[in-house]
């Protein structure tokens, strides 16, 4: 007689599990925690509140996932926002321009940093650091220069983006929208394939025939688009575009992304780990308010949230290759 060998059945991998969804579980763990600290954080006006504050966060850092995807980082994501803010609102308030250019000249604005720094890094052969360095910079001071340093009046459809859709406060439903469509752009389209393919090798990618030096443009712009409309939501919630808007913000959309479980070396990212990662930076500052914890220690709390999603990173990348 004989005898079929058999497979034997893979039981659940809880290593994997937490190495594929360990933001999900740390902030699923968070929420409960919190909930057991103080009964005032599940409350309704308290998670709409967490909604609205990672809104401007998460918008950023959808379009920040595309760059480190692609193996890059751009730290001019808060002053674009900024800058694409205060082009909007100076172009209908003092220009005089008409309402419905505001936010297409806030997206413009944006894609055309975003194209700025791509070209100085694809073309100008400057590493992505230093080219979105120097951008920071300029575009700081550009926003400095074209308010005179006063905050500006947004226009109305500036100002809509940060009203209520009904009973839901629009951030949140941006925020939503934005997220399906960056998600989509990156997982089923030859832009987000490409990005993908240019973080892993970028060597490989330039032999297959990928215009690795068009993708790293692309996904700049990107990034400045979605900076973009991050800083128009955040001034439609002030009624103003302030000089100083979403300054540090590039530092939040980095963190975000890489908790959710990007790699800093590119070629791994996903939209919804992104979202995950900024709701845990939401949570753990509301939480931390709430318990009336001083801002001081809020920022020691974030640095280790940080420091310990990149030592998973780091661990991470050291089992693949073994």
């Amino acid at each position: 007689m004989s005898s079929v060998a058999t497979a034997p059945k893979k039981g659940f991998d809880f290593k994997a599990f937490l190495a594929n969804n360990g933001a999900l579980v740390g902030l699923v763990i968070l929420c409960l925690a919190l909930f057991i600290a103080t009964p005032r954080f599940l409350t309704g006006p308290n998670l709409l509140n967490i909604g609205i504050q990672v809104s401007t966060i998460a918008v950023m850092a959808f379009g920040m996932t595309f760059v480190i995807v692609a193996a890059g980082i751009d730290l001019s994501v808060g002053s674009v926002a900024a800058l694409s803010a205060m082009g909007s609102s100076y172009a209908i308030t003092t220009a005089g321009l008409p309402d419905g250019l505001s936010i297409p000249i806030g997206l413009a604005v944006g894609a055309l940093c975003g194209w700025v720094t791509g070209a100085m890094s694809a073309y100008g052969k400057l590493p992505t650091f230093i080219a979105s360095l120097a951008m920071l910079t300029v575009v700081r001071g550009l926003t400095l220069v074209i308010s005179d340093g006063r905050p500006i009046s947004t226009s109305s459809s500036v100002s809509w983006l940060g009203d209520d859709l009904g009973p839901i406060p629009m951030p949140i439903v941006i925020l939503v929208v934005s997220g399906l469509l960056a998600a989509f752009v990156l997982n089923r389209t030859v832009i987000g394939k490409n990005a993908f393919a240019v973080g892993g090798n970028t060597e490989a990618a330039r032999l297959s025939g990928i215009p690795v030096k068009r993708v790293l443009v692309t996904v700049f712009v990107i990034s400045g688009v979605f900076a973009a409309l991050s800083g128009m939501i955040l001034a439609g919630r002030l009624d103003s575009a302030q000089p100083t808007l979403a300054s540090g913000y590039e530092l939040d959309a980095i963190a975000a992304v890489v908790i959710g479980g990007a790699s800093l070396s590119g070629g791994v990212g996903r939209i919804s780990g992104t979202l995950i990662g900024a709701l845990v930076l939401a949570v753990i500052r509301n939480g931390l308010n709430l318990l009336s914890v001083s801002a001081f220690w809020q920022q020691v709390v974030i640095g280790a949230v940080i420091a310990i999603a990149v030592g998973f990173d780091v661990l991470r990348r050291k089992n693949v290759k073994h």
